[in-house]
């Protein structure tokens, strides 16, 4: 981390000093002229550098596509790659500074925070970018200080996904899976849970921490950081207890090692998938599982239920990336009508309908697109999507239905730290190293400090 702050204090010295072949037109006071739309013979003499899209898939080729119609006839470099915080700190300190760069919303308050990043406020007003199309809480994970950075992507919410086969040997109704009331919810787990000669074979409900433990505290009570992303609750009586009861899923389901061992064993992307094998009874899972259970087994059988709070009232949590304008771009304006093309209504509903067409060649449920773009996911939902069968026509539903009540991880200069200091706490607790108070206490002075020096 020593080595990246070095890199960006330098590469922000070179831009400051206007160095590292950036035009003149790029300064730290942008103005909404620079992001104006251009002529065609003033495309013609630009180039738009793009760094951490790369090909992309079918959804993101399509995008792209009409992204360069709209820069045409200017010049797209897009080299393979996903975003790198390293070599992209290297880049900037080398002064070689691209126009555009696609990366996790939670890296933007870092580099916003450090001046690397322009604000958009003068690209959405010089090309009247629309900002009510897009759901509030990912414009909230892209900005910093109350400014825009990121233009965001796909939104990839979680739901609880369940094997309804699995329900049916167990004697168990649908309507009795909810996080809503956890002793029961600890009661469905173990009527789920399968053991064979001391061996697990299959997992009645999967807590899935560390990975999304934001949402159980949520669900208890608490947020891990405040909206402003300074202040972190970490060590908060009602994390604790989220963490002691998460934690009792998995022991009294075999304990970690048991757990994470026959867990490493599924084909999660392939056609002996968790689901087909009966292996698991339900567990929290991002959107875009739907679709490899679509691809691989569209006959497995699933159904989608929203993750609730204690009160029994459902949200859920999301995450994603954004495209950002870095300071020193020599062509803002190619850059701005890049973002707003990607991130358009007409872009998703275009890729929907290619893909939607091509599942149905092949067979296959179209199970949607979710996206920032709150506009997009109705216009998808209700003139792209077509029936396909009961299961997974409720769970595109409930898939578009969550995002209005959605958490997040709140920007922070020092986001990474934060998260990744809740992530060794967890680590440790699954390991057997510390308890859950003695961890999340720690992890509380580590995000603490990491916060302080960020500011």
């Amino acid at each position: 981390m020593k080595v990246a702050a070095a890199l960006l204090c330098s590469s922000l010295a070179v831009l400051a000093a206007g160095c590292g072949g950036s035009s003149s037109k790029s300064s730290s006071s942008s103005s909404s002229s620079e992001f104006s739309v251009q002529s065609s013979s003033d495309r013609a003499k630009e180039t738009l550098r793009i760094y951490g899209f790369g090909k992309g898939d079918d959804v993101a080729q399509n995008r792209a596509a009409l992204a360069k119609q709209a820069i045409a006839p200017a010049k797209l470099i897009n080299p393979e790659g996903a975003y790198d915080p390293q070599k992209f700190l290297t880049q900037l300190a080398s002064g070689s500074v691209p126009d555009l760069v696609y990366l996790d919303r939670q890296q933007v308050a870092t580099l916003a925070a450090k001046g690397a990043l322009t604000p958009l406020q003068d690209c959405v007003k010089a090309q009247g970018i629309d900002l009510s199309q897009y759901r509030q809480p990912a414009l909230d994970e892209a900005s910093y200080q109350g400014k825009l950075y990121a233009l965001p992507e796909f939104t990839n919410q979680r739901t609880l996904l369940v094997n309804t086969k699995a329900l049916q040997e167990a004697g168990v109704p649908l309507s009795d899976v909810s996080t809503t009331n956890w002793d029961k919810l600890k009661t469905v787990a173990e009527k789920l849970t399968v053991m064979k000669g001391g061996k697990l074979t299959r997992i009645g409900f999967d807590p899935k921490i560390p990975e999304f433990f934001i949402m159980w505290a949520h669900a208890n009570g608490v947020d891990l950081l405040s909206k402003d992303g300074k202040t972190v609750h970490f060590d908060d009586p009602k994390a604790v207890q989220a963490l002691e009861y998460t934690m009792s899923l998995i022991d009294e389901q075999g304990g970690w090692q048991k757990f994470k061992s026959f867990r490493d064993t599924w084909d999660f992307f392939g056609a002996k998938n968790q689901v087909a094998s009966d292996q698991v009874g339900f567990w929290p899972m991002e959107s875009w599982y739907y679709n490899v259970l679509a691809e691989n087994t569209p006959d497995a059988p699933i159904a989608a239920v929203p993750f609730t709070d204690r009160q029994g009232n459902p949200f859920t949590f999301f995450s994603g990336n954004g495209w950002a304008i870095p300071k020193g771009a020599e062509s803002p304006a190619l850059a701005c009508t890049w973002i707003k093309t990607m991130t358009s209504v007409k872009a998703w509903v275009t890729a929907a309908k290619k893909r939607a067409a091509a599942t149905r060649k092949a067979g296959q449920p179209f199970t949607g697109l979710y996206t920032a773009n709150k506009v997009a996911d109705e216009k998808i939902l209700n003139t792209v999507y077509t029936p396909t069968s009961p299961d997974y026509d409720k769970a595109v539903k409930l898939l578009v239905q969550v995002q209005d009540n959605a958490i997040y991880w709140p920007a922070s200069p020092a986001g990474a730290q934060v998260q990744e200091a809740l992530t060794d706490a967890i680590n440790r607790v699954l390991a057997g190293q510390q308890s859950p108070r003695a961890a999340l206490e720690r992890a509380q002075s580590e995000a603490e400090k990491a916060i302080a020096a960020a500011k």
